[in-house]
């Protein structure tokens, strides 16, 4: 039964800053939860998602309180969009938990596709002869040298859902990492003393199953990214950026078109039609999370400024969203991402580039934005990059493009 919530004095900023950070959580939880068919894992993503209720009623009291005026409610309006938003974040997790709580049907190669989405997603058992076992996360500074991110750690059958800086990392424990692959296979030798091996794609898959698999991959990275530049746009009252999260929505919608259509094709062609119901359920929650997205810029869409609160609480949040021109004289100038291998050397991710000179901007974007970008996307002096990640590489990128 859930449990009553009164209103009690809190800061906004500190509500928004903890809702963003466990929205990004739930996302990584629930498709985990998934890859490894781990019903803790799904358990833990449902534990948040009652926690981000109680979040959002609170943030939903304090700003009800704080309105107090027509210019107040204009003000408070994109913030409770945000809030709305997270909350729908957190549902999405949790439908797509439950495929796993409640046995679901989901095709065996749809596990085997989820770590080669952009961002790999692997698990990896900590020897107690590795070098970082017995380290703090802070200490090995393992996410801004390598760009992998532990999302969470279970040790003695319970779950860590939240590790930070202070997380110690013991021997026996099991780390779920999530990076780019390079890095994530550098990672995994170091945990555990062995090679990463990908998982091996299962062959009995029809084509039409495997483009409809391949959709929702494609969705959940298009989905995820659309959520960073929404914040982004937010963050910096870009208007670009938010076109940007539109156009990404749109093209999650022709995805889930195109995923119907491969999924009735492929039922016709599979023993029991009903094991395909855990990948319907599994594409239906991931386009929530684009809407979500287009709920969080929809206020800089309409031309609503973007409250001081909901731009400290970007800051202040786990991973940080940040903005760079490149200089003359960096190391980035005249060269690509992949040259540089700036996610690898900095653990800044960069989501979006926006050419210094417009006519450079691709064919038929009118504002010059270049969103995902790829290890072969080259960047010049007058670009400007958004980027998430740690404080510390937030730092080191400073050093990067100046």
């Amino acid at each position: 039964m859930p449990r009553e919530v009164e209103y009690e004095p809190v800061s906004v900023k500190e509500l928004l800053a903890e809702m963003k950070d466990t929205a990004e959580l739930l996302i990584d939880l629930s498709y985990s939860a998934v890859l490894l068919r781990s019903d803790a894992v799904a358990e833990e993503v449902l534990e948040l998602e009652s926690r981000m209720d109680v979040l959002q009623l609170r943030a939903r009291m304090s700003l009800l309180m704080a309105a107090r005026s027509p210019d107040d409610a204009e003000a408070l309006a994109p913030v409770l969009g945000i809030v709305g938003a997270a909350e729908k974040v957190s549902d999405a997790a949790g439908d797509i938990a439950k495929v796993v709580l409640e046995d679901v049907g989901l095709p065996e190669a749809m596990r085997a596709a989820l770590p080669e989405s952009v961002e790999t997603l692997v698990r990896a058992e900590i020897s107690p002869d590795s070098l970082l076992a017995g380290q703090s996360l802070g200490a090995s500074n393992l996410e801004t040298e390598t760009g992998v991110r532990v999302i969470a750690v279970r040790r003695a059958g319970d779950w860590l859902t939240d590790p930070d800086a202070e997380t110690v990392l013991q021997g026996g424990d099991v780390a779920l990492l999530r990076g780019p692959e390079l890095g994530v296979t550098g990672v995994y030798e170091k945990l555990s003393g062995e090679q990463y091996e990908p998982p091996e794609q299962p062959t009995e898959s029809s084509a039409d199953l495997e483009r409809a698999m391949d959709s929702v991959v494609l969705m959940k990275d298009v989905s995820e990214l659309a959520v960073d530049l929404a914040y982004g746009a937010v963050l910096f009252d870009d208007d670009g950026l938010a076109e940007e999260v539109l156009n990404l929505e749109a093209e999650v919608d022709a995805l889930q078109s195109r995923f119907e259509v491969w999924t009735l094709r492929a039922a016709a062609e599979v023993d029991d039609p009903v094991s395909l119901r855990g990948l319907v359920q599994l594409a239906a929650a991931t386009e929530v999370i684009s809407d979500a997205a287009l709920e969080i810029s929809e206020g800089v869409l309409r031309g609503l400024d973007s409250h001081l609160v909901i731009r400290e609480a970007v800051l202040e949040s786990d991973e940080i969203i940040a903005r760079y021109a490149v200089g003359e004289g960096s190391p980035l100038a005249g060269r690509t991402l992949g040259d540089v291998a700036v996610k690898t050397e900095t653990g800044m991710r960069v989501i979006a580039v926006r050419r210094g000179d417009e006519s450079r901007a691709p064919t038929g974007k009118q504002t010059g934005w270049v969103v995902s970008p790829g290890p072969e996307t080259k960047l010049d002096a007058g670009d400007v990059l958004i980027a998430k990640g740690t404080r510390t590489g937030a730092a080191r990128m400073v050093e990067l493009t100046e």
